[in-house]
């Protein structure tokens, strides 16, 4: 086989342009199949059985199992690339069994009442604005909030919205998911639609030329660091003492829809999940609302056998 760096570049070139992937997700990819290229080199085992599973042991050593299995992942991908272009004889995946659980973790929700302090806190700000400098900027950060706990979308989603992509009148937003794959997700609530139309207003000049709908101080189109600094200057402001990211608001927006009894394959589009089993895991955090219920509504509580 040919230098492993070059048919690595090569595979990155044909997930980006081939298959779409997210940049992220590509990221990611490098930096696991350089890892895995600096391994092998290392041990001179070359791309066998022995020396995978020689890499996989010394993994399970260095990382937490979510990683590992991410890792993993991301060799065996580039190894079936490599068969299918019949640059290996076999495939060392083949001869290999793989069965470890990683921990199961819930998704992290914000309570209601949090994400009710944190917009007030963010309208309360912009009630005290004094300058008009200071007003558009809080304009930008309420439709920042607004439009994560609205849409429940990613904060690599949000920041890649252009500004063709923002349909207000018909009030739905076209967004760029995972895997190139596009959705609308609808803004039914009017104070949302009204923060939107505020800040759109009050940005025309740097949106138009930008491009992108979402913007900082710079007409730069805003960056998930930007937006990670919005949500905490907004909960140190609320005095909401929890920590809390941006993701956290795509958790609730889908464990609240589940709570109010929205069917979980509408759910599913919305978040723009390509299969129902990502979105089940919303299910085991909306159980404690189904066991408040169990025992609030339960007939059986109406009974006195005793």
């Amino acid at each position: 086989m040919q230098d492993l760096q070059h048919w690595i570049s090569r595979y990155l070139l044909d997930c980006q342009f081939q298959k779409g992937l997210d940049p992220k997700t590509i990221k990611a990819y490098r930096i696991d199949l350089a890892q895995f290229s600096a391994h092998i080199s290392q041990k001179g085992s070359g791309l066998t059985r022995d020396g995978v599973m020689e890499y996989i042991s010394d993994l399970h050593q260095q990382y937490k199992p979510k990683s590992v299995r991410r890792k993993i992942a991301s060799v065996k991908a580039f190894c079936g690339y490599l068969e299918y272009e019949e640059l290996i004889q076999e495939n060392p995946f083949s001869r290999i069994r793989l069965k470890f659980a990683a921990p199961f973790t819930l998704p992290r929700t914000i309570p209601l009442s949090s994400i009710d302090a944190i917009l007030t806190a963010a309208y309360q700000k912009k009630a005290e604005a004094t300058g008009s400098k200071q007003q558009r900027m809080i304009l930008r950060d309420i439709a920042v909030l607004e439009t994560l706990f609205a849409t429940g979308i990613r904060v690599s989603e949000l920041c890649a919205i252009q500004n063709s992509d923002m349909h207000l009148n018909e009030g739905e937003i076209k967004i760029h998911g995972k895997g190139a794959k596009e959705r609308f997700v609808q803004i039914a609530n009017p104070d949302v639609l009204k923060a939107l139309y505020c800040y759109k207003e009050a940005y025309a000049d740097i949106i138009t030329p930008a491009g992108a709908f979402f913007v900082n101080k710079q007409r730069k189109p805003l960056s998930d660091q930007s937006v990670r600094g919005i949500v905490e200057k907004y909960r140190k402001l609320a005095g909401v003492e929890n920590h809390i990211t941006p993701h956290m608001f795509r958790h609730s927006f889908a464990t609240l829809l589940l709570e109010e009894g929205v069917d979980i394959r509408y759910i599913q589009r919305l978040l723009g999940h390509s299969s129902i089993v990502t979105t089940q895991i919303y299910t085991h955090v909306a159980g404690k609302k189904q066991r408040d219920i169990l025992s609030e509504k339960h007939p059986r509580n109406k009974i006195h056998s005793m």
